[in-house]
């Protein structure tokens, strides 16, 4: 099996390649994805050659550069490795070498443009040991692990010294957005060097005048003392935003964390602690005023009523304070006491950001499961599986890399992006 040019002409090229087809439909798929990858590898070689120059000098800025003559370079690419003699210029004084077929060709260390976003978005779900099988078993494409990471590190580090520059376009929204939600929430790493530590996430999320979510732009940071690089991230995301959507309802939703409150009560109109997570006090307060198996049923009650009476009535909250008040005074043993205490003590630090009702009625969001799940998405299911531990860059590279990938279109906008403006020699 062997990949041949039939006919070129200006920038078209014509490929033929011959396969046998024999044994299992299995086998024969197989021969196919080989001849597959022979012709990508012929035609990408050609490719590859149009961003070459001729060999004559060349000037960047006032520096004269002279080609070296060609060398060869293995390049990999989504249908294998493809080495290519191309020509390295340098100046008369010597120094650094520059390449123009890389340069034009967009190359990201020794990859193609499109098999670095392969392995990047494959990266940026799995870690690389996944990634070698899968591109081995469904692409027939053997790469190092050490590869993968290098790869993935270095688009991850490509998206992070781009971040002032580069802004993303919103996709195309069918409904106006009414209500702008900014959600910020942390959850632990594992670090090489400090151990458990808190790395942040953000959600800032669009809705229309029914309260339905119409998109959401996830951020992220690796564990910081003081969260200034997370602060500075989401705060571009912010400005941006409220340049476009300067004049609607801001509202900070977050748990009951008391770092979160100050960075969201600066940036928002109005701020609303999130629903689910008063809710889990509510039943802690029932727990402990109904402790026996046998008033299950009442405690259930008990909580049913007063959650629809939390986010249905105005004044729900202090109206749900004086009843835990009361029932504390029947509360006679001491661990339950305390557990009731707390709830009482959640709610009177709190009741000011639960005016539920209102939002209800003004179809306003109540709840931040959005940035809990980024915690997940974000950073959990991809960092935090079984042995794993990070160093910073690599991690802060990953979680770039994950908001990127995860907030609705702007995975496709980085690569044109790349594909547009290139990247630093």
């Amino acid at each position: 099996m062997k990949a041949s040019i039939v006919e070129e002409s200006g920038s078209k090229v014509k490929l033929q390649i011959e396969i046998d087809l024999k044994g299992t439909m299995l086998d024969m798929e197989y021969a196919i994805q080989q001849g597959v990858n022979e012709l990508g590898n012929l035609a990408t070689k050609k490719a590859l050659k149009k961003f070459d120059t001729d060999g004559t000098n060349i000037k960047i800025g006032e520096i004269t550069l002279t080609s070296k003559g060609q060398v060869s370079q293995t390049y990999q690419t989504p249908y294998g490795e493809v080495p290519v003699e191309r020509h390295l210029y340098q100046s008369s004084s010597g120094g650094q070498t520059f390449c123009p077929l890389e340069k034009d060709g967009r190359i990201i260390l020794t990859s193609t443009p499109k098999f670095a976003k392969i392995v990047s978005s494959k990266y940026v779900e799995q870690g690389a040991t996944k990634v070698e099988r899968d591109l081995s078993e469904n692409n027939s494409r053997v790469i190092s692990r050490s590869y993968i990471k290098n790869l993935g590190d270095f688009v991850g580090a490509l998206a992070q010294s781009k971040e002032e520059k580069w802004e993303y376009e919103l996709p195309h929204l069918e409904r106006k957005v009414s209500t702008i939600s900014i959600s910020v929430d942390g959850t632990c790493m594992l670090l090489c060097d400090e151990g458990w530590r808190e790395a942040m996430t953000g959600a800032i999320s669009l809705y229309d005048s029914e309260g339905e979510r119409l998109h959401t732009i996830y951020s992220g940071a690796t564990p910081e003392y003081g969260k200034a690089k997370f602060k500075e991230r989401f705060d571009r995301e912010l400005m941006r935003l409220k340049v476009k959507y300067g004049e609607v309802l801001y509202i900070g939703l977050a748990d009951g964390a008391k770092d979160n409150w100050p960075y969201l009560k600066e940036h928002t109109d109005m701020q609303v602690i999130d629903f689910w997570h008063a809710s889990e006090y509510v039943v802690k307060a029932s727990n402990a005023i109904y402790p026996r198996k046998k008033d299950k049923a009442i405690s259930e009650e008990w909580v049913e009523t007063n959650l629809h009476n939390l986010k249905h009535e105005e004044g729900g909250a202090k109206k749900l304070i004086k009843e835990m008040e009361e029932k504390a005074k029947e509360v006679k043993v001491e661990t339950r006491k305390e557990k009731l205490e707390s709830s009482i003590r959640y709610f009177k630090n709190n009741y000011t950001r639960m005016n539920y009702s209102y939002c209800v009625n003004e179809n306003l969001p109540i709840g931040s499961g959005v940035c809990e799940a980024a915690c997940k998405t974000l950073i959990k299911e991809r960092l935090c599986s079984s042995g794993m531990r990070w160093k910073e860059d690599g991690a802060s590279a990953i979680i770039t890399l994950r908001a990127i990938h995860m907030t609705g279109n702007r995975w496709g906008q980085f690569w044109e992006k790349i594909d547009q403006y290139g990247i630093a020699a």
